[in-house]
Order: C-alpha cells, then sequence, then structure tokens
C-alpha cells in the first residue's frame, strides 16, 4: 500500500512540475472534444436533411446543395483543408460527402485540393514546432508504432509514399511525422500532389457506392 501510495505521489509531483506534460493532455482533451462534437454535428444533419426529405435520392441532395450556391463549395473546401489540421470529422466521411453532395469530377477536385493544402499545412506546422506537435495531437502508441519508419536511412520517404498512395494508412498522422524528418519540402509536395489522387479516387468511389446502396434500401 505505502509502494502504491508513494507511486501516486510521484506521478502527481511530475504532472505538477511538469507544464508541458498537463498542457499536452490538455490540448489533446480539446482535439478529442472537437472531433467528437464535429461527428455529432455530422449525425445531426444527416438526421435533419432525412427528415426535410432531402436524402431520398443522390439527385435529390445534390439539388439541394446547388440551391445553395457556390458558397457551398467554398464551405466544404475550407471544411477539407481544417479536418486534415485539426480531426473534426473522420475523412473518409468528408470524401464521400464531397462526391455525394457536388458529384464525381467537382467533388473529386474539391476533395483533392483541401486534401492537399491541408497536407502541405501540416507539413509545415510539424517543420515549425517539432515532434512536440506529435505528442499534442497523438497518442503515444501511434507516434511509437509509425517511429520504426524514420530510424532507417530512406526507409521513411519510401513507405510514406506507398502510404499515401494505398487509401489504408493514417494519412494525417504520416504527414505530420514526415514534418518532423529531414525529408524536404519539394519531396513531400511531389508525393502528396501524385499519390493523393489515387487514394481519394478509390476511397470516395467506394464509399460512394455503399451510400447509394443505403439510399436505395431507406
Amino acid at each position: 500500500m505505502q509502494n502504491y501510495i508513494s507511486a501516486n505521489t510521484i506521478s502527481l509531483n511530475n504532472r505538477l512540475h511538469n507544464p508541458n506534460l498537463c498542457s499536452c493532455s490538455t490540448f489533446n482533451t480539446v482535439v478529442k472534444i472537437i472531433s467528437v462534437s464535429g461527428l455529432a454535428a455530422c449525425v445531426g444533419l444527416v438526421i435533419y436533411l432525412y427528415n426535410a426529405g432531402v436524402l431520398t435520392s443522390t439527385e435529390a441532395l445534390q439539388s439541394y446543395v446547388q440551391s445553395i450556391g457556390a458558397m457551398g463549395g467554398i464551405v466544404f473546401f475550407l471544411i477539407q483543408i481544417v479536418q486534415v489540421i485539426i480531426p473534426i470529422i473522420p475523412g473518409g466521411v468528408s470524401c464521400l460527402a464531397g462526391v455525394v453532395l457536388f458529384g464525381a469530377w467537382k467533388g473529386f477536385i474539391l476533395n483533392y485540393a483541401g486534401i492537399c493544402i491541408g497536407s502541405i499545412i501540416v507539413f509545415g506546422i510539424s517543420k515549425t514546432f517539432g515532434r512536440d506537435i506529435l505528442y499534442r495531437m497523438f497518442s503515444v502508441q501511434q507516434i511509437t508504432k509509425y517511429d520504426k519508419w524514420t530510424q532507417t536511412k530512406n526507409r521513411f520517404t519510401k513507405l510514406f509514399a506507398a502510404a499515401i498512395f494505398l487509401p489504408v494508412a493514417p494519412d494525417d498522422f504520416l504527414c505530420y511525422l514526415a514534418g518532423t524528418t529531414k525529408m524536404k519540402w519539394k519531396t513531400f509536395i511531389t508525393i502528396i500532389v501524385l499519390g493523393k489522387p489515387l487514394s481519394i479516387a478509390a476511397y470516395s468511389l467506394g464509399l460512394t457506392v455503399i451510400f447509394q446502396n443505403i439510399i436505395s434500401f431507406l
């Protein structure tokens, strides 16, 4: 019992005398709250649109968006940029929304442009603030898992490029991680610009098929 109390006392003292640890924990909490709130807002919006009869078909949904005008595309573009920097809503949800709301080509362009710009901003943020930003944004387990990629010379660039091309990796995290390495701006931008189209198209197409099946079922 005495050892248990001593251990807890040491842990408390470490937290009290380590402002970085405390601020990091607070920041992580804020990010989680924003993410949950964003997801809840998406669910609320879906419920609202369903009750309004907008989700009766893909055409009806696109017609609703067109009635909003150009502002709808601008707002969505900005949301795509922000959701890369701060995970307000899941990336898959926003990619699906782009294609469903604006059609295949316009939705793809908005998704691609927003995600690319957001990724470049993320790279710049981590280049500026270093590894501290990783611990403020992501779990230690995730950082430790992918840190292995950076420990072998030239290995990270190859693995990063492959991960960006495939729609299965935690792209946002990897962009933050890339900024803490010696990767050059030219290399990063080239990988993002050339690698994102395939992953966004594959992701969006798969989710769109699922969404259309759900709509037809309703």
